[in-house]
Formats: C-alpha cells, structure tokens, sequence
C-alpha cells in the first residue's frame, strides 16, 4: 500500500488548449471528439481490463438476468427481499419522503435505517433505476457492478499508484474483486460487497503519507497534505452509508499496514509520522462534523441500537475452511459448506494452491516493506477471523482465538468476526501483482513460472455463477396498483400474515409500490432485546401470532369477543388503514374466515384480495 510513496506515478498529460466555443463552434466538437478518441486509444488496455470484469460479473449473475423481477437468488432469497425493500425506500429520497427513521416498516415504531443495513448511499445513487425500473432491476445491477467495481478500483490502484504493469494489476485486481469470500457475500450482501471505495481511501491515504514525507523539500507539502485530509473525509462519510462494516475492516487494516510498514522502514516513521498523523486527525474531525448526527441517532436514537445482536462465536471461522475451496467456485464441493455458517459467508475459502502461491510470492519478493506489511496484515486479519475460539472442521479445539482479545469492545461487536477474512483477499491481491510486475520485468524462468502460477492459482477459485430460481409472482392486488383502493398512500397496509424475519415475503408488496405505504412488523434490525438490546424483528401482536398460526397449520381458531376486541386493538395500535389476504396466501380461505369473524364482517373483493377498510 504504502510502497509507493517513494515511487511517483506518471502524471497524466493536460487537456490540449482549445478554441472557445464562441469563437468558432465548428472546429470545437472535431476537437473534442479527436480527444476523446485519444482518450480511448491511450486507455484502450485498461478499458479491454475493465470489460473483461464486467463480462464476468455479468457472467456470474447472468441467472438473474434478463428479467430480474421474475428471478431471486436462490441461496439468499429472504436476504434479497430485504435488501430490495431497502433500495426502494432509499429511492423515496428523489421524492423528498426520507428520514432516517421510517415509517414504512414496524408500523407504529419504524425502522432506524442506520441500524440495519440499508445502504442508503447505493440506494439513492440507483433511485431513478429503482422508480422506473423497480428495486430488482437496481438489485441485480448492484450485485454485478460491486464485483466488477471493486476489480477496477483495485486495478487502477495497483497501476496507478503501485506503478505494476496491466498484466499483473489484472490478474491481483481479479482477486480483490472476484474472490471467494466477495462471490458468497454477492449473495445478496449489497453492503459487503460495494468495496470499490476501499481503493480510493486506500490511495487517499497514501497520498497523505507522501505529503508527509518531507524527504528532498524543506517540510511537509501542506496544500497537498490538506487535500488529501479534506478527501479522506468525504469518502469516509459516503461509505459509512454504503456499509459500515467495510470501512471498519478497512481502517482496521490499514492501521495493522501502517504499523507494520513504519517498522519495516523507520526513517519513513521518523521523517513523516508528525504530518501524516496530523492529517489523519484532520480527516477525523471534518468526517465527525458530518456523521455526529448520523452516528448518535445509529446509536442512541429512535429505534437505534448499542450493540452487535450476532455471536462471534458462532460467526467465527473454522481454521479448516483457509485451505479448502469455496462451495461457489467451479473446482469446489458441495460438502465444505459444513464449515461455515451458510452460503453468504464462504469467506475464508481461499484453499491450498492459492495460499501456497501467495506465500511464494510473498518469499520471492523477499523484505520489501510493503510486502512486508501486507503479510502481516493478511496474517493477523486471517487470525481475528477465527473468533474468541479457534474451530477446527466444525470441532471447537478451547484454544483461544485472538479476538478474544477485542471481544466486547464498542463497534468491535458489530463485526462478525469470519469477516475479518475478507481483508485478506486485496493484501493477497496486492502481493501477486507486485510478483508478476517483478516476474515480468525478468529475463528467466520466472519470468513464465510465476505468471504461470499465479493464473492456475486463481483458476483454482475461479467462481461459477451464483444460483438462481424464479421468484413467485406478486399477487395482482399489488403488481397493479389496486392497493390503492385499500389504502391512501403514506398509510399502513397490514399483510396477512404480516411479515417476519423468518418469513419476509410480504415485504415485496412495499417494494413494488417503492415503500408507497407502511407495513407492520417485518425483517429489520431493532432494539427489542433484553434492556433494549438489538434483536432480529419485534413482538409479534396477539392478532399477527393467531394469523401467522391459522396460515402455518390451516387450523380455524375459536373467535369470540375476547379475539374481536383484542384485533380492534391490534388495528387502532398500528393505525391500520386496510388489512388485505390475497389469494395466494397460505390456507387463504381458512384465514379469510378468520379476518370475518374478527372484523364482525366480509371482507371487500378487490383484484385477487379480500380487504377490510378501517
């Protein structure tokens, strides 16, 4: 990472001198498209890169494609459904209707955004998509472009600023952003795999470190030392809306990277450690300016919660899984799905003959500081990833795991420990291309050798497309707009039976109206633990749990006055316009039954819908 700061890259030519438009408007656009053309001509290597990752993570979600509203993931379908309910009500932000707290979930109480997931910078970004394609359209996009964004952004790092040659930036960029742990995390962890932010605080930060160095100047270059600063803090607040989680991996490993790299060469340390850490102080202030608010009301606002409600010791991962192949790559077996916890967290499954390279390589390049450092930031991230206890083909050993170590601490906990595993797939990345850019630039064996190696060891964790299955159809009720007869838009639409995280289905409905209306319960993070703590979903309402039963066993219960007022209450507690059962609903008939002797009435025929209007 840090490597570069000794090598300077090539500076970009300027833009040729042009006429004004005014002065002659015919000569203008030949101009500009004579540049363009250069433009392309210069490039045209790293844009061939570009498409061949983009053909590739085209390739690898092609199952979603080309009509993403029929088709899910079929290994995280409930996942994909509460991402798709995100992107929609983060679309709402075009409209002017978005808070941080909405109400279009867990009627009355709403859902804290920040507190879940909801990666409200893509959702925004891909709000026109959402609003004239729908939510899985944006999906779909998302989880193709995160892939092939993160390998160009790496790619451009690693040619930029590394200063390696195409070849090699392409195959360690490949890596970063097609590896094992960021296929399994496609499975429908937008906030996991949006990482093409990574690089650039990465190269942010490595620009801050050269105006640091006052190595041939008469002291720090300060104008650029501000800049770098000011720009650190600007992508650090965007991705905290991207996803938390990576920017905490991130800062974590970079301060591994900088320690580890300031040993390596202490006149650096010396010579530079004063500005650099002024600028990082910097960095921090200006971002905190911005995400005060954000991060208390995350915290200690409405619907906000303090703590992880995932268990490290069950999120850990098992030391077996480093050396096999992932259930998602093409050589991989269906069996060592066994050693994690499900197909979105095959994170650690780099496998023998890609370990065994990057250590090659690693020794190869012998005590370069930068390899140095990413060495040492691969093996302790690949050791945090192993949780409190270390776990050996699913037996626990009592051997404790260094993160036993950081166990408890704030923010810390909101990180699954397995996750850790991801931040070695770019410092693996980044010493295989620093390998073949050396092999390459060799007259002898290794000049074919560790190419050679390198391109089978990645072929060994070459991924095969992610699974898909077609999703049921939505009930005509919502797909064409006659909620709308039900409830008034901003209203609150009770599904039967409401949605739950087991269970999240219904939560489509919001999503084809794009969050028009709001639903009770649902799929969400929020503070109904013990003391508030964070707990998956809320309390089921007397209502909900008897309907929820009646659509599980297909067993009418016994209604009485008791049931009819204690439904009066559950309606008037969620300010429920309309309570709606389509036909598609488990033992329909049984629960329209059901919802008549409640509501002491029949229910209205709307579409292919049964309603009671309140």
């Amino acid at each position: 990472m840090v490597e570069a700061v000794t090598s300077t890259a090539p500076a970009a030519p300027g833009p040729e001198p042009g006429r004004t438009l005014l002065a002659d408007p015919p000569a203008v656009r030949p101009a500009r498209t004579g540049r363009l053309l250069t433009t392309v001509v210069r490039h045209r290597a790293d844009l061939f890169v570009a498409l061949l990752f983009v053909l590739l993570a085209g390739w690898l979600t092609h199952g979603l494609w080309p009509a993403p509203g029929q088709r899910t993931l079929a290994l995280n379908p409930a996942d994909q459904t509460l991402y798709e309910w995100f992107l929609a009500v983060d679309s709402r932000a075009l409209r002017g209707d978005f808070g941080l707290l909405t109400d279009r979930l867990n009627a009355p109480d709403g859902v804290n955004l920040l507190a879940n997931t909801s990666v409200i910078a893509l959702g925004v970004l891909f709000a026109p998509v959402t609003l004239l394609c729908g939510a899985p359209v944006s999906f779909a996009l998302l989880v193709a472009g995160n892939l092939a964004g993160t390998a160009v952004a790496w790619y451009l790092l690693f040619t930029r600023t590394l200063g390696v040659r195409r070849a090699a930036a392409g195959l360690g960029a490949a890596l970063c952003g097609f590896g094992p742990g960021m296929v399994s995390q496609s499975n429908a962890h937008l906030h996991m795999t949006a990482q093409w932010l990574v690089p650039l605080i990465v190269w942010l930060v490595v620009r801050l470190l050269r105006a640091a160095d006052p190595a041939g100047r008469d002291g720090p270059d300060r104008r650029r030392l501000v800049g770098s600063a000011v720009g650190l803090a600007l992508v650090v607040i965007v991705q905290v809306f991207v996803g938390e989680e990576v920017l905490f991996l991130t800062a974590l490993t970079l301060l591994v990277l900088a320690v580890a790299y300031g040993l390596a060469d202490r006149a650096l340390l010396r010579r530079a450690l004063p500005a650099f850490a002024g600028g990082l102080m910097l960095a921090a202030g200006l971002a905190l300016m911005v995400l005060a608010y954000p991060l208390w009301h995350q915290f200690a606002g409405p619907q906000g919660v303090h703590d992880g409600m995932f268990s490290p010791d069950y999120f850990s991962a098992d030391l077996t899984s480093w050396t096999t192949l992932s259930p998602l790559a093409v050589l991989g077996s269906a069996a060592s799905a066994r050693l994690t916890t499900g197909p979105a967290e095959y994170n650690a499954f780099l496998g023998w003959p890609l370990l065994l390279v990057v250590v090659g390589c690693a020794g190869w390049l012998g005590r370069r500081p930068l390899v140095a450092a990413c060495v040492t930031g691969g093996v302790v991230t690949a050791l945090l990833s192993l949780g409190p206890e270390v776990v050996v083909a699913g037996e626990r050993t009592g051997v404790p795991g260094p993160y036993a170590l950081l166990a408890g601490l704030p923010v810390v906990d909101g990180a699954l420990p397995m996750r850790f595993a991801l931040a070695v797939l770019p410092l693996a990345g980044t010493v295989l291309a620093l390998a073949v850019d050396r092999a390459l630039a060799e007259r002898g064996r290794a000049r074919r050798l560790v190419p050679l190696a390198v391109g089978a060891a990645l072929l060994s964790v070459l991924p095969a497309p992610l699974p898909t299955v077609d999703r049921p159809a939505l009930p005509e009720f919502v797909s064409g707009g006659h909620w709308r007869q039900c409830v008034r838009p901003g209203g609150v639409l009770v599904p039967v039976p409401p949605a739950t995280p087991g269970e999240p289905w219904p939560m489509r409905w919001g999503t084809a109206a794009n969050a028009a209306f709001g639903m009770p319960e649902g799929f969400f993070i929020g503070p109904y633990g013990r003391d508030g703590s964070a707990v998956m979903g809320t309390y089921k309402r007397p209502t909900s749990a008897l309907l929820a039963d009646v659509a599980k066993r297909g067993v009418a219960p016994a209604i009485g006055d008791q049931q009819r007022r204690q439904a009066a209450r559950d309606v008037a507690f969620w300010d429920a316009s309309c309570v709606a059962v389509t036909d598609d609903a488990p033992h329909a008939q049984t629960l329209r039954r059901t919802l008549e002797q409640l509501f002491a009435r029949p229910g209205t025929r709307v579409a292919d819908a049964w309603t009671w209007r309140f």
